[in-house]
């Protein structure tokens, strides 16, 4: 007879990496999970306490231009974090590229595709910076990018006034693109000849002169969605989003692994200083002008989105698709205020509350699946 060490030996293994779970426990395990129920609850809470025009075209399209431009810093802000840093100094970068953007078309009077260009190699020179500083320092990333927080406002504030003589506004920047092919595609809307074909057959509301109420989609919701999907593809087939999982993760490990930890921490630190680019390069066109307060908190309101979406402080772990519906959040409670009778001041109460759930929702989920204690 067999002894018992023989047929243990023999009974196969079952390696726990492949092993089946239930559909539930799979879906408790997405970071997004957190995110996705918050904007249920949120739609739910609107619904019953906002007028109706919320939740008609025009009102869904004016929650979806402020949730799009924090939402391009907010996915870029979730990757940077799931890497295992910070940036804080992304809402000042909005200000000092949106200074460098104008400054390259009004007093240098470059075209709109070399101001374009130019600013966001400037934005990632400066991005590449920050990582750098962090790497060979070994100062927590939310020091270094702290301490960028006040010096590119404030090279803002210089730059300024010295390009308008000083004023702390920049103007006139409208009137050096209006002829650019290139306008169309960082400003204004989208498909407004689809909306002009819905509008004649009755599909959404119209004007009695037979003008859509809505002409098109935002273009910052067009490059939201783009990089929301191009983001969540890279994290999910990609050896990169491995890596960049990896160096949040565990560095040290990462590294004996064979991953360029510190490349990819670098080229993080770059694309989320690029994506305040892109922000600051939309709202610059779409506004005329650019001015020392553009960009004010974004950082924190970028990472607040994030950690709703499901990133963790403590790097390793989030999601691109989660941080989209963050901004959703964030820009469905800042602009749905608006059509309740609360005051509108609730905003900051309910965002504090958002994060402080949604960080607890997070942690508790985790615990529960990976049964940790």
């Amino acid at each position: 007879m067999a002894s018992l060490e023989q047929k243990a030996a023999a009974a196969p293994k079952t390696d726990e990496r492949v092993k089946q779970v239930s559909f539930l426990t799979h879906m408790m395990r997405r970071p997004e999970l957190g995110a996705v129920a918050g904007l249920v609850l949120v739609i739910l809470f609107f619904f019953l306490t906002a007028d109706s025009t919320m939740f008609s075209l025009s009102g869904v399209m004016t929650i979806m231009a402020p949730a799009s431009q924090l939402g391009i810093l907010a996915i870029a802000a979730a990757l940077l974090m799931i890497g295992g840093e910070f940036d804080l100094s992304i809402g000042s970068m909005v200000a000092f590229a949106g200074l460098v953007f104008g400054v390259i078309l009004t007093n240098f009077g470059q075209p709109l595709s070399v101001a374009i260009v130019m600013t966001m190699l400037f934005a990632a020179f400066m991005g590449a910076i920050n990582g750098q500083i962090v790497i060979h320092t070994r100062l927590p990333s939310f020091i270094v990018t702290l301490a960028f927080l006040f010096i590119l406002r404030g090279l803002t504030l210089v730059g300024l006034k010295w390009a308008t003589g000083g004023s702390t506004q920049l103007r006139g920047i409208g009137d050096h693109v209006k002829d650019s092919p290139l306008l169309g595609l960082f400003s204004g809307d989208a498909l407004k000849s689809l909306f002009v074909w819905l509008a004649d057959h009755d599909v959404i509301d119209k004007f009695p002169n037979g003008l859509p109420k809505v002409t098109g989609i935002p273009v910052s919701v067009l490059w939201f969605v783009a990089l929301a999907l191009a983001a969540t593809w890279v994290l999910l087939r990609t050896r990169m989003g491995n890596w960049i999982f990896a160096a949040g993760g565990d560095p040290n490990a990462a590294r004996n692994s064979g991953v360029p930890v510190h490349r990819v921490k670098t080229g993080l630190f770059a694309l989320t200083a690029c994506a305040a680019a892109l922000v600051a390069i939309i709202t610059v066109l779409d506004a005329g002008s650019t001015d020392a307060r553009r960009g004010f908190q974004k950082e924190f309101e970028a990472i607040i989105a994030a950690v709703i979406g499901g990133c963790l402080l403590t790097g390793g772990y989030g999601s691109a698709i989660g941080a989209f519906f963050g901004a959703i959040i964030f820009g469905s409670v800042s602009i749905g205020l608006t059509y309740t009778k609360f005051d509108s001041d609730w905003f900051q109460v309910f965002l504090g509350s958002m994060l402080l759930l949604a960080v607890l929702f997070n942690n508790f989920i985790r615990r529960k699946v990976t049964g940790e204690r």
